[in-house]
């Protein structure tokens, strides 16, 4: 099925949904926590997902690059792992991920389950691997007292992943106030911000950036609209090749999945590459790359004022 069929059955279901509940008929739906959330495994995978005894040298965890606090990332172009090593690419925010259509800007993971399981494994990340990972975990009373309640096979691998992507699901930013004006409320949008809004469809950033997410729930080729590794002036990296280090296919690269800007206002810098510093930035390459416009500063700046309310809240965020 091709993207453009794909997105017109996205848009059909998500306005079917806004009719049903009430919400404004808009190609963006409001966030909701997933109700089915056992607390117990969200508690261990909580605790999990900031054990600094999943990397090698038991000095990061999961929410080293993950900052919860800061927006579920570590505002840096190329994160830091095990022993010292750079990474690639640029970590991508963790809140609201159990929206995503598949994990990691090169969707190789298709699940959160199966995303918890490459950072332990990757050399230049947490450089472990669950024998490593079990052998210290199993030396914890407390936390084996919490497997066994839970999971009839107890610590393994599987079992890890499973705590630590529901833990995942629940970091979900609910009640930003473009929802809130999408349920209705009254006033809680400025004018900027509407007009903001007017332009990011009326400009064709919906057209990527839709649904409950804003994105992530399509894949999008880096540089529609104009060369955008070529007039960057760096060296292009396996990074930039995107989906094609997954499939193979020399049509899939510089396709990327197309990131959530649920709190991209709080996350900089921007893009896979982290090229971008500033949101106004973001907002002008992809005028330029992606639509094929130069886009007046009046609009990069009310388009940035719309993206700013989009951040929802959650007990762990403190921007």
């Amino acid at each position: 099925m091709c993207n453009t069929l794909k997105l017109i059955l996205i848009l059909c279901f998500f306005v079917s949904v806004a009719l049903a509940d009430g919400v404004k008929n808009e190609p963006i739906q409001p966030l909701s926590m997933e109700p089915d959330l056992d607390p117990r495994l969200v508690t261990l995978g909580d605790r999990l997902f900031h054990d600094t005894r999943l990397s090698q040298d038991n000095s990061l965890s999961c929410a080293s690059c993950h900052v919860l606090s800061t927006g579920g990332s570590d505002h840096r172009a190329r994160s830091v792992g095990a022993g010292g090593a750079i990474g690639g690419i640029k970590a991508p925010t963790v809140y609201n991920s159990r929206y995503n259509f598949v994990q990691f800007w090169d969707g190789r993971a298709p699940s959160l389950e199966v995303q918890a399981s490459g950072p332990v494994h990757n050399p230049i990340e947490m450089n472990s691997n669950w024998e490593e990972v079990i052998s210290k975990l199993s030396n914890d009373p407390a936390l084996m007292e919490q497997f066994d309640t839970l999971f009839e096979d107890s610590l393994t691998g599987d079992n890890i992943s499973i705590a630590i992507a529901a833990f995942e699901r629940s970091l979900v930013t609910v009640n930003s106030r473009f929802d809130r004006w999408l349920q209705g409320e009254q006033g809680v949008l400025t004018v900027k911000e509407l007009r903001g809004y007017r332009l990011f469809k009326s400009y064709g950033c919906i057209s990527c950036h839709q649904g409950v997410n804003v994105g992530g729930n399509m894949y999008g080729f880096m540089g529609a609209m104009g060369d955008y590794f070529k007039e960057r002036k760096s060296e292009i990296t396996e990074a930039d090749l995107g989906r094609y280090n997954v499939t193979r296919r020399n049509e899939d690269k510089h396709y990327f999945k197309v990131p959530s800007l649920r709190l991209v206002a709080i996350n900089p810098p921007y893009f896979h590459d982290g090229s971008a510093s500033t949101l106004d930035e973001a907002v002008r390459i992809m005028g330029r790359y992606q639509l094929g416009r130069e886009l007046p500063e009046e609009d990069i700046k009310d388009i940035v004022s719309f993206l700013f309310c989009l951040v929802g809240e959650h007990i762990r965020l403190k921007p």
